[in-house]
């Protein structure tokens, strides 16, 4: 947000400006797998069968691994604007642009004179631009996680008292709807705040947190109804499995902190990672003082802003599954602790150098829709529908994870199967690492007629093996793409009366 002269216009102008930064190059980049291309897929598949309670990688298998409110707001998002990347990256951009308005007004309610620069510099550090060209869970949990906090400020330090609090709840309960426990994270900051600092505490009242449960349970009780099972997955694999084993491989070593968390930080705060370690080192040099009472009754708002970040950092660090963007929310107390000290400091923005900044930040985005990426499910959508001039229903990817980016970009169905016979344990199991095998998808339609087959190169001749034992001859459609062999099974009665993709 640049600061402009005052006037009745001025926030308007802020906000329109935020909103082309925002908005401008969203769609010039296909989906890229897997993440872009799983959250989009399962959204689509709820606008397509009106299911809305229930995330489905296709028809006949769950998807499970998060609560909907993303696939609501993607599917919303794709529905009204239509199937398209510009539609399914349009909740990211406004998350991101709700996080910065909030980090303007908790600004201006914790340090006065400070929030232009604090909602400047959070909307443009690196790692919140680059998370809102993103269809992941982690703006939408981020802009939740920032309303909540936003209203327990407002409850506390402004005019709104029980209602900032009681909106707190709302806030959080969206939050877990969007990433379940960790969603609660930036409770500590206020559970901190509250004990640390004398005072009457009203953030932890049975009005907010029954707001809490109604909201944020409704879904979880509905969907364990449906499928008892559910509730041992989703407490057990979902949250102690992330937390405390490596079992999705996400540097779960014991140095894996490192790795992921301090580059996160440093770059992903550019251009403003001085002012933010600056920050960061006064607030930690301030905890030995904060021993006393009278110290901390007199800076409430640095207790609360360094337990926003450090508190959920520690979790994160301490927690097995680690990446890049679980740091994402931190980057908003971040902002507003840089901001404060920098005036303090009695610095100035240097807009020359701010705009050299944005002009990098645009061109990043649209040099990514150029260079070519093996997990560009748009030119995987192309290379598919060049080799069939027959229309393609579904896409089956045999022994390799599957591109869902092309449920949005070819509009066909997406499925993952093994060549190998499954047992029906695995098949129905929750999350199974396949939706059938190659058995169950021949017999589920015999000709394949609207079905395209990939496979790696190196799993070929297995395939082809299986699939002549089960009386099928695979047909290659056009050259191999990226490694991988495109084909149709066909009998193998017709098959050398058969001529595919012309």
């Amino acid at each position: 947000m640049i600061a402009l002269p005052a006037g009745p216009r001025r926030r308007w102008v802020q906000l329109g400006a935020l909103l082309v930064f925002a908005l401008l190059f969203l769609g010039t980049r296909g989906l890229w797998d897997p993440d872009e291309g799983r959250y989009s897929n399962v959204a689509i598949n709820m606008v397509d069968s009106g299911d809305w309670l229930t995330p489905r990688r296709n028809e006949d298998v769950g998807h499970w691994t998060k609560p909907p409110l993303t696939y609501w707001a993607v599917g919303a998002s794709i529905a009204t604007f239509g199937r398209n990347p510009w539609a399914a990256r349009l909740p990211s951009a406004f998350a991101f642009v709700l996080c910065a308005v909030l980090v303007w007004r908790i600004a201006r309610r914790l340090a006065p004179g400070t929030e232009d620069v604090a909602a400047t510099m959070y909307a443009t550090m690196l790692l919140p631009w680059i998370g809102s060209q993103l269809v992941t869970t982690d703006f939408i949990l981020a802009a939740c996680e920032t309303f909540a906090l936003a209203a327990y400020v407002e409850g506390r330090w402004g005019t709104r008292g029980r209602m900032g609090y009681a909106l707190m709840w709302v806030g959080f309960a969206f939050a877990f709807l969007a990433k379940g426990p960790p969603a609660l994270l930036p409770l500590l900051a206020v559970l901190a705040t509250e004990l640390a600092v004398p005072g009457r505490r009203r953030a932890f009242s049975l009005v907010g947190v029954s707001l809490f449960v109604v909201i944020a349970g409704a879904w979880f009780v509905a969907v364990v109804a449906r499928t008892p099972q559910l509730a041992t997955y989703l407490l057990g694999n979902e949250v102690v499995g992330r937390v405390a084993s490596n079992d999705f491989g996400r540097h779960g070593e014991w140095y894996g902190w490192l790795v992921v968390y301090v580059p996160t930080l440093l770059l992903g705060s550019l251009p403003w990672t001085l002012p933010v370690l600056r920050a960061a080192r006064g607030q930690l040099a301030r905890l030995p003082q904060w021993r006393a009472t009278a110290v901390r009754a007199a800076e409430p708002e640095q207790v609360l802003l360094l337990g926003w970040w450090l508190l959920p950092l520690i979790v994160f660090c301490l927690a097995r599954s680690r990446l890049p963007l679980y740091l994402l929310p931190l980057f908003v107390p971040l902002a507003i602790s840089a901001a404060a000290r920098f005036v303090q400091q009695d610095r100035a923005i240097r807009w020359p150098w701010l705009g050299i900044w944005l002009v990098v930040l645009l061109a990043i985005r649209v040099v990514g829709a150029y260079v070519p990426s093996t997990q560009d499910a748009r030119a995987w959508g192309d290379a598919l529908r060049n080799r069939s001039s027959a229309p393609i229903a579904r896409i089956i990817f045999v022994d390799t994870p599957a591109h869902y980016g092309l449920r949005l970009h070819l509009g066909a169905e997406v499925r993952t199967i093994s060549s190998s016979p499954l047992a029906r344990a695995e098949v129905e199991r929750i999350n199974p690492k396949f939706d059938g095998d190659l058995v169950s998808m021949l017999k589920r339609d015999p000709t394949q007629a609207t079905s395209l087959w990939v496979t790696p190169q190196d799993r070929w001749d297995d395939v082809r093996r299986q699939l002549g034992a089960d009386g099928y001859v695979p047909i290659p459609v056009g050259a191999a793409y990226r490694g991988f062999v495109v084909f149709r099974p066909v009998r193998a009665g017709v098959a050398s009366g058969v001529i595919l993709g012309q």
